[in-house]
């Protein structure tokens, strides 16, 4: 038998459970906000859009209350490099690059011949995103994009640029906009492009006359590249290089990283102060360079490992800021390359 103290407890517990519940159930539709209506209203304005087709389109747009918790998740430290590694560089993933490879192999010499990127960089990438298209993503675009123009104030301003990209582009794909699925954060396809991304590097890589970064190969491939072109990819140059460190200048070294990453600086500069890479090319360009960290083991210091971050380490962080991604993409690229020629030689 519950006491009536006890009772008034609980009946006060389930009410306060089921207010969130509530509180859901009764959020205004999308398309009756004033904030989404004056959008609207843009689009029809800037754009041509039919006010009355976009406001049928936000009356079936659903807030997503778990994306608002992704991108609320308290910040932690960021993973070592011997965290994040592995799951990039296991061998099932290694594996599908070199049969992606082998599937896409004309048009992967062919991006390169145009572009200047090597063939295992775009399909690292592309293991990296999607592990090469397998997972592109399960969030309504629409829902993932609207959620975070109008409900995430943090970010809302970015947001809501990629939501207008993403109805112009799927008026130009002629797409429903309801249809499109992505990431949480609104990526697509293959490649994951964010739609503005979609709409300025995407490339009609097999001549049917619309880049389909979710079904043509040819266009995921020609994109990623065309995307690295656009973004300063040098011809020929290398991602990253061993460095030497002077002992006597280590700890000064170390001062100047940023989370694991230095400031560009001139080789010449870095040479005053004790670095220099191990082996460089002949013809490698003069451009400025950074050092980077990574923790190569769990056991200190003295495991780590430094490298001479040269342009095309930073293009790749053009894809995603972190110098972690970009040394994932560098050493997937570097593991399929390895695994490719070995097989050819079997």
């Amino acid at each position: 038998m519950i006491r009536p103290f006890a009772a008034l407890l609980v009946a006060v517990c389930l009410a306060a459970s089921a207010a969130p519940a509530a509180a859901e159930s009764a959020r205004q539709s999308y398309a009756t906000r004033a904030d989404v209506r004056e959008f609207i209203g843009e689009m029809a304005d800037e754009y041509g859009f039919d006010r009355a087709a976009l406001r049928r389109v936000f009356a079936n747009v659903h807030y997503q209350k778990a994306i608002v918790a992704a991108m609320d998740r308290p910040l932690r430290e960021p993973p070592k490099w011997f965290e994040y590694a592995p799951q990039f560089l296991a061998a099932p993933r290694v594996d599908a690059g070199v049969a992606y490879w082998d599937a896409h192999a004309d048009d992967l010499a062919r991006a390169e011949e145009r572009f200047g990127v090597p063939a295992e960089i775009i399909v690292a990438i592309l293991g990296v995103e999607s592990f090469y298209g397998k997972y592109t993503g399960s969030y309504r675009t629409v829902d993932a994009l609207t959620t975070l123009a109008f409900d995430y104030p943090r970010r809302a301003a970015f947001f809501r640029g990629e939501l207008k990209q993403f109805l112009l582009l799927a008026r130009e794909l002629k797409l429903p906009a309801l249809a499109a699925k992505g990431s949480f954060a609104g990526a697509l396809g293959v490649p994951q492009f964010m739609p503005g991304s979609y709409r300025n590097f995407a490339v009609d890589f097999d001549g049917s006359g619309t880049a389909d970064l979710w079904n043509s190969p040819a266009d995921v491939i020609g994109s990623v590249a065309n995307y690295l072109a656009r973004h300063d990819w040098q011809r020929g140059q290398p991602v990253l290089l061993t460095a030497s460190i002077d002992e006597g200048a280590r700890e000064a070294v170390l001062r100047k990283l940023d989370g694991g990453l230095s400031e560009r600086r001139a080789i010449a500069a870095w040479s005053v102060d004790g670095v220099a890479p191990v082996a460089a090319p002949e013809d490698l360009a003069p451009d400025p360079v950074g050092v980077l960290l990574l923790e190569e083991r769990a056991d200190g210091a003295d495991a780590d490992s430094y490298w001479i971050a040269c342009n095309n380490f930073y293009v790749i962080t053009r894809y995603n800021r972190s110098r972690l991604y970009a040394t994932a993409v560098w050493a997937l690229a570097k593991a399929i390359k390895d695994a490719h020629v070995a097989t050819a030689r079997n």
